[in-house]
Formats: C-alpha cells, structure tokens, sequence
C-alpha cells in the first residue's frame, strides 16, 4: 500500500489501455510510453498489463505503507528513497515509511512509478487505466491527489539493483540521432491525395513544434498551414492514437492515448505504432520531424522493440534466478 503525498495536475492511474470499446465512444486511454510500462514490469516480475502511475507533472513524493519493490522508468529524473538517490529504470526496494520523490526531468517528459504487483484499482471495462473525459477508471476518475492510498498486490522481489538501460540506448532513432528534434516514422494517411504537393513538401521537410495546447488526447503541432486542393467534407471516421488530422487552419494535431473515438478531419499520414513511445517522451515546445514509410517499413519497425523487451526478459530471469540461489530465497519470499 502507498499513499501520495505530494503531486500535480495529470498524474494518473494506467496501464496498457482498454481497446474493444471505440465502437462504443471509449477510447483505449492507457499509458502513452508502451515501452517505459513494459520495462517497468519485467524489471519488476509483474504481469505485462499490471497498473503503473504516470507521471505528467512534478515533483511527486509518495509513502510506502509496506514493503515494496518499485522502478521509475521513462525519464532522467533526480529520484531519492529518504533522501538518497535511486536510479531510473532499475528496480529498488522500499521498507514501510520510506518516501520515494521523483524530481523534474532531465531528460523526457513521462515517468513510471511501477510497483511489483501493480498499483490495485478496480477495473472498469477490462482495464485499470483512468478515462479523465469520462471519469472512470482509475482512482475514481480522476487524477490522483494528495492524501490518496492506493492498494498494491504487497508482492516484493528479494532480488532489487539491477536495471535496464534505457530504450533511447538502444534503439535506432528514424533520421539519426538529434537531440532538438524528435524524428517520427509516418505513413501516408487515406486523404494524403487531398492535399497540394506544397503541403506534402511541408509536412516532411518542416520541425513542427508541439504547443502548449496539447495533452494526452493530442498534439497540436504549430508550423506552415498544410493547405488542401479544395475544401472538403468527409463522413466521421474512427480515431487511433497516431493518426495526424488537419482542422481548417491547416497545423497538424496527432492523435494520442486519449483520442476521440471518431472525427472527420482529413487524415495526412498516420505516425507509426514503433515510434509513438518517443512522441510521448516530447515534452510542450519541442520540435518534431516526420519520415516518410511504407506499410510494411512502419510493421517491421516493432520488431527491435520486441528484441528489446525479450532480451530485458532474459536478462531478468537470468539474474533472478542466480540471486535467489545466491541468497536461498524462493520466487514467492516477501523482503
């Protein structure tokens, strides 16, 4: 059990979203760095959908009410356990009364407090992730407050100090490496013919610019308008996180964890599913560059996610087992 202590507008309850619903008007919400829960979870021995809390603002400080195993994953932040420092992405143990704080971000923009056995929250509609535009989900709903406790499975790992190194580590950026700007993969969406070559010509070669009229349902995007042949009326369609729409102004909103479930706006390109983690680490006022791929670029783009994730599986399960032996605990000893 934890309760928190200090935190600020947005910081959430989720875990890897609620899909089936759309046809029903509710979106997936989950997470919006797949890859930081995910790690998350295997560094701690945690099932792959357990609840995590997200991290928008900071700082944040929660209680361990009990023992607990715990990694922040999805940013470089200064975090401290009582005061001394812990590293991201690696996991830790905490005894009852130990405070956790995670401070601003060096370096990306969504952090994961995940806790062996996952944060344990009703779920609603298969999922414990917060639907904020609904108010379900969650910690009721909402976002979490000061002074809420929330119940973990009060599962520990005897085995902590060891970590991941961060997927930016690892994996091949689209367009090199760049530190001030943030390279997406983009697929050519079904209305890209609607639009003049000049925009097309704009929409790749431009550093769009996410404004601080963005959030979890969508990036705005400011830059040169992208201008349409003509003006046109389409019939609502349904949304998926990734889609890029042009309103009538013509500046780019992509879709994100919390889209709508249906909107009529053109569709240019669709921001492949590898890369949709990096656009969740951008943080508001940060540029942005799209590349154009194929189809079939934009699906095999996961799979050095997945080799990724399955060596962090090996890894884990090797160290783990020596530990054990080492120390004679069982998988199952609390610590």
């Amino acid at each position: 059990m934890i309760t928190i202590l200090e935190t600020s507008a947005l910081n959430t309850v989720q875990d890897l979203g609620r899909p089936g619903y759309r046809n029903l008007g509710v979106g997936t919400s989950g997470v919006m760095d797949h890859v930081a829960l995910q790690v998350g979870n295997i560094l701690l021995h945690n099932q792959p959908g357990d609840a995590c809390i997200e991290l928008q603002t900071y700082p944040f400080v929660l209680r361990f009410e009990t023992a607990g195993s715990f990694a922040v994953t999805g940013i470089d932040a200064d975090i401290t356990l009582d005061g001394t420092p812990v590293l991201p992405w690696s996991v830790m143990t905490a005894a009852p009364e130990q405070m956790l704080r995670v401070g601003q971000p060096r370096a990306g923009a969504r952090g994961y407090v995940c806790i062996a056995g996952g944060i344990d929250v009703p779920v609603v509609l298969g999922s414990r992730s917060t639907q904020l535009r609904g108010s379900f989900g969650g910690m009721d709903g909402r976002p979490l407050e000061a002074g809420d406790t929330l119940k973990t499975s009060g599962v520990t790992t005897p085995v902590a100090g060891y970590g991941a190194v961060p997927p930016t580590s690892i994996l091949a950026a689209p367009g090199g490496q760049d530190s001030t700007v943030i390279n997406l993969r983009a697929i050519p969406a079904t209305d890209y013919a609607l639009f003049t070559a000049q925009a097309h010509e704009r929409l790749w070669h431009t550093q769009w610019r996410i404004t601080p009229q963005s959030n979890r349902v969508g990036y705005r995007l400011s830059g040169a308008p992208l201008e349409l042949h003509q003006r046109v009326e389409l019939r609502s369609y349904g949304i998926v996180p990734g889609i890029v729409q042009v309103p009538p102004a013509g500046e780019p909103i992509v879709q994100l964890a919390d889209a709508n479930t249906a909107g009529g706006y053109p569709r240019i390109v669709t921001v492949i599913e590898a890369d949709l983690w990096r656009l969740a680490q951008a943080r508001i006022g940060a540029r942005i560059r799209f590349h154009e791929c194929t189809h079939q670029q934009g699906v095999a783009a996961m799979a050095p996610i997945e080799a990724y994730l399955d060596d962090l599986r090996m890894m884990v399960a090797h160290y783990r087992k020596s530990a054990l032996r080492r120390t004679g605990a069982k998988p199952g000893d609390k610590a």
